[in-house]
């Protein structure tokens, strides 16, 4: 174990039972990248560009190295996350917006009114190539530092939610291109129970910590197709496969006074995911079936911790595949800062996608409060007006 010398103070069920139009609000992890890699869900490290593998504390680094669960301070008991709640959604083209205008104009063009068909068709055609993705997460956890084998048992939940429009070109009207266009759609739901052990140590004179953190994994995947004219998704969660997985994630942090260098390894065990198979409603158009990859992914982190500010970045060694078909890749570079003022800390951080050349930035920001043994800290993520983020969790510590 390793103290410092100051003192300081889910299986998930998808609500699907709404409109396509407001899955974005509702939902609200990662094309935008706020949940992506590490799907860490917490709002201390979400409001510094999501770093963690040398940043993070010993309640929340089951989400990023789980080396630092053994890193904390003399007076820490013991602490626990009841709960953490992050949302994220990426809509870079309003796809929402245009779904909307298309419902009514097919209406009005099924009831004759022939102006509005160029209206239509420049719709249709904006919504060609396009997705939209929405991100929702939670996570508890309850650490136990001790100078023998420091613990945190943890449980996290996510969901990525894909949607991408079909557009049927074929037709030969306007209006049957429409009604023979769809939005297919696309989710995967992971709960993950686990327990991280950690111990710090000096070798050779250096101070390291190693930790591990083995893992059940509940994964649920689920398959829907809507019309442009029809897109209740009440019976989307009928069309799932579950599956239950072991895996495993490994850290090592290294540090010589507030310098800090950390590797994080999360999903060891690589998982090929199969959805299942789902007939369309579309004559001639091919059933509905996607794959997931569950793979490792490898960071490494490099900061400066501090009493009173703490500065960090966190980079991806390697591009994470999510669902095939989709334009969901993820390599992620994180920056973040923290200024601690004891009962107020203020965190701001920088994040972008290396997987695409051009990806946007993603800057971020919140604020935590302190008293008493409990705190509460809040974030916030923006790219663009269409693709954000926000983030809160609620600590004790004992």
């Amino acid at each position: 174990m390793y103290r410092y010398k100051t003192k300081r103070p889910f299986h998930f069920r998808l609500i699907m039972k709404i409109k396509l139009r407001y899955l974005v609000p509702s939902l609200l992890v990662l094309s935008s990248g706020s949940f992506a890699a590490s799907h860490a869900v917490e709002a201390r490290g979400d409001a510094m560009g999501g770093t963690g593998v040398v940043s993070a504390n010993y309640l929340t680094a089951p989400f990023y190295n789980p080396a630092i669960v053994a890193i904390y301070r003399r007076n820490d008991d013991a602490g626990m996350i009841l709960p953490s709640i992050g949302f994220t959604y990426d809509d870079p083209d309003d796809i929402a917006g245009t779904l909307d205008d298309i419902g009514g104009l097919i209406d009005r063009l099924s009831g004759g009114d022939a102006s509005v068909a160029p209206e239509l068709q420049n719709h249709l055609d904006d919504l060609q190539g396009t997705e939209i993705n929405a991100n929702i997460g939670g996570a508890v956890a309850f650490g136990i530092p001790n100078k023998y084998m420091s613990m945190n048992l943890f449980g996290k939940t996510y969901a990525e939610v894909y949607a991408a429009p079909a557009i049927e070109t074929s037709g030969a009207t306007v209006l049957q291109n429409a009604q023979r266009s769809t939005v297919d759609i696309v989710t995967v739901a992971v709960t993950e129970v686990g327990l991280s052990l950690a111990k710090y140590q000096t070798f050779m004179g250096q101070h390291v910590s190693f930790g591990i953190s083995p893992k059940l994994q509940y994964i649920n995947t689920y398959v829907y197709e809507a019309s442009l004219e029809n897109y209740d998704i009440t019976d989307a969660d009928k069309n799932g496969k579950g599956d239950t997985a072991i895996n495993l994630d490994f850290g090592a942090l290294w540090f010589y006074g507030p310098l800090r260098i950390g590797f994080a390894a999360t999903n060891l065990i690589s998982k090929d995911i199969q959805t299942a198979r789902v007939a369309s409603n579309i004559a001639g158009k091919s059933d509905l079936q996607y794959a997931y990859k569950l793979g490792p992914q490898y960071t490494v982190g490099v900061g400066v911790i501090g009493d009173y500010l703490s500065v960090s970045a966190d980079l991806d060694l390697n591009e994470e595949e999510h669902y095939t078909g989709f334009d969901d890749n993820t390599q992620m570079l994180r920056i973040g800062g923290e200024i601690d003022l004891r009962q107020m800390k203020l965190r701001a951080g920088y994040k972008k996608n290396l997987a695409y050349s051009d990806s946007e930035n993603t800057f971020t920001a919140g604020a935590g409060v302190a008293i008493l043994g409990l705190e509460v800290d809040v974030a916030g993520s923006y790219t663009n007006s269409n693709a954000m983020g926000a983030y809160i969790n609620f600590l004790a510590s004992y």
